[in-house]
């Protein structure tokens, strides 16, 4: 049976997906062809858009790892967390300790029911429908359903999210608010789609015309400086080795990957709140 018999109740089938067209990156198969057709379209300015999904992954897990066994952290919020697969939040945090929290947000229809479904019988494990553009909004849910404990260290993901508002959005202005609800000890992790601009020209101009895409297709993506993404974790301090290429934030082996346009188009980082 195929995603397009099973889509939930308010899936626009019509309109592709951020979180489907991520999903469709990494070889899952909640996707519909419109989904499919917006991915190929992008594939053909940087055919490396399913290594760019999966170089994200990666960062998320390294990320998620090195937060629950290195830094301690119990509870995490994921905002804009997409579909379901495999090597989620909770899975990972869950190597380290059973017990570590984790509250997915996303407002994408089939994000929250097939995360619903995975998570039907969790303890420990939250999906919340909630929009990163309205963190006021959110964090007063958070607290009144006391899914966060605020009192506590938070590990705060805003992984390929940040890119996904428009300057009107006030990206900044949201990653300040969040940020500022977390209490001393937390962490931030931030990935985000890099334009580097006059320091690598053909690079650039290669993230400023898949940008087009994206706009023509999604309505959104936008590809920011470094200092754009750097000043969203405001005055945190950054852990070495700093704002990267994803694939070199603490890399599980010592292989520098080769240099593909992915590869200087999507930077991540990880910050401590003192």
């Amino acid at each position: 049976m195929t995603s397009e018999q099973v889509a939930p109740p308010g899936v626009d089938i019509t309109r592709p997906s951020i979180a489907r067209v991520y999903d469709y990156y990494l070889g899952g198969k909640d996707n519909f062809a419109v989904d499919r057709h917006a991915a190929q379209m992008a594939m053909r300015v940087t055919p490396d858009g399913p290594e760019a999904g999966r170089a994200c992954r990666a960062f998320l897990r390294r990320s998620v790892r090195y937060l629950a066994a290195e830094a301690g952290i119990r509870q995490f919020l994921d905002l804009g967390s997409g579909l379901p697969t495999q090597g989620n939040v909770h899975e990972i945090a869950h190597q380290v300790d059973p017990d570590a929290r984790v509250v997915y947000v996303d407002n994408d229809p089939m994000a929250l029911a097939h995360g619903r479904a995975l998570l039907a019988d969790a303890r420990t494990t939250t999906v919340l429908d909630g929009d990163a553009r309205r963190p006021e909004e959110l964090l007063e849910r958070l607290h009144d359903r006391d899914l966060i404990d605020f009192d506590q260290p938070v590990g705060l993901l805003l992984l390929a999210i940040l890119h996904h508002l428009n300057d009107d959005d006030d990206p900044a202005g949201v990653a300040r608010r969040l940020i500022a609800a977390l209490p001393s000890g937390s962490y931030v992790a931030i990935s985000h789609f890099h334009d580097p601009g006059e320091a690598q020209p053909e690079v650039s101009q290669r993230a400023r015309e898949v940008e087009k895409v994206f706009n023509e297709t999604l309505g959104t993506g936008r590809w920011r400086s470094r200092e754009e993404i750097t000043s969203f974790f405001g005055d945190l301090e950054l852990l070495p080795p700093g704002l990267v290429p994803l694939a070199e934030w603490h890399p599980d082996s010592e292989e520098i990957p080769p240099q593909t346009t992915t590869y200087h188009t999507i930077v991540g980082g990880v910050a401590r709140k003192p």
